[in-house]
């Protein structure tokens, strides 16, 4: 029996790599809003830590996904 190489496809690469950001977005940005809506309710009882939180979520997402972008090939 001869061995099969398995080739991976450049496409499949970048669509593993964009799943994952924007899984990371879901997770990361959720979890701002979660941490923000809790020091909202106990804290500060005001609406910006909830905006807040979030926005630090989205900008640690955005570094990673600039970090490890799609169409980068390493």
């Amino acid at each position: 029996m001869a061995k099969e190489k398995l080739v991976v496809e450049p496409e499949d690469t970048y669509r593993k790599k964009l799943d994952m950001c924007i899984t990371d977005a879901i997770i990361k940005g959720g979890g701002g809003i979660l941490l923000g809506t809790i020091a909202s309710i106990f804290i500060f009882k005001r609406r910006w830590p909830i905006t807040t939180g979030f926005g630090i979520g989205m900008v640690v997402r955005w570094t990673w996904c600039n970090r490890h972008k799609p169409g980068a090939h390493k």
